[in-house]
């Protein structure tokens, strides 16, 4: 088994193997972690947001979800959840959507996408290869008229969400560094990540 903190504000990446299961741990409750998956020896075949909520029948993650590629085949599946609702629409936040939302004081504020952008070159990824991601823990309401908003999380201290890979699969996180909206409760906390089984990390500073 293998255990890393990622920092508030961090990036962190790994292979998880087939069979294996990754555990995120949200330490100090109401964070963020948004979340991209790529297969480990083919990364073209990456999460597709649209296969998944497409197959599902709905838009928010849970026990029971799989995670679809843009060929339609499975990555990963959620096998416990101790929350019962994360996000496949909100998006991770950069300097553009900072600025657009919250004005250009924000500018300079780190961000999701620099994250993501900064491990994913590690591994040979750069921004074409950045595509819509998942924001576990975060609380992304829809209503009836589309209209949408990022409120109050649902999760507390200590609680988990588990994923099995049904393929080798590449992860890459940003534990979301935001603060004018209330996705971390205006202030970023650690987050755990567990693999369960012999594994290669391949990442855990931050950007």
């Amino acid at each position: 088994m293998s255990t890393t903190v990622v920092p508030a504000r961090a990036a962190w990446s790994s292979v998880v193997r087939a069979g294996e299961t990754l555990t995120i741990t949200d330490l100090h409750g109401n964070q963020a972690v948004d979340c991209l998956v790529y297969d480990a020896h083919d990364t073209s075949v990456r999460y597709s947001a649209p296969d998944t909520i497409h197959a599902q029948g709905g838009i928010f993650l849970t026990t029971g979800s799989v995670l679809l590629s843009n060929e339609h085949t499975a990555l990963m599946t959620v096998v416990a959840d101790e929350v019962g609702r994360h996000d496949t629409v909100g998006g991770a936040c950069s300097k553009e959507s900072n600025t657009l939302r919250y004005g250009h004081h924000t500018w300079a504020q780190h961000a999701c996408v620099d994250n993501f952008l900064a491990e994913g070159a590690r591994h040979g990824l750069g921004k074409r290869d950045l595509v819509s991601n998942i924001n576990w823990y975060m609380n992304v309401p829809v209503e009836k008229d589309g209209t949408l908003g990022i409120v109050d999380g649902l999760s507390a201290p200590g609680l988990t969400v588990t994923l099995r890979a049904e393929r080798d699969v590449l992860v890459l996180v940003s534990n979301c560094p935001q603060i004018n909206n209330p996705c971390n409760g205006f202030e970023p906390t650690a987050v755990e990540m567990t693999i369960s089984g012999t594994t290669t990390s391949t990442g855990g500073g931050s950007a």
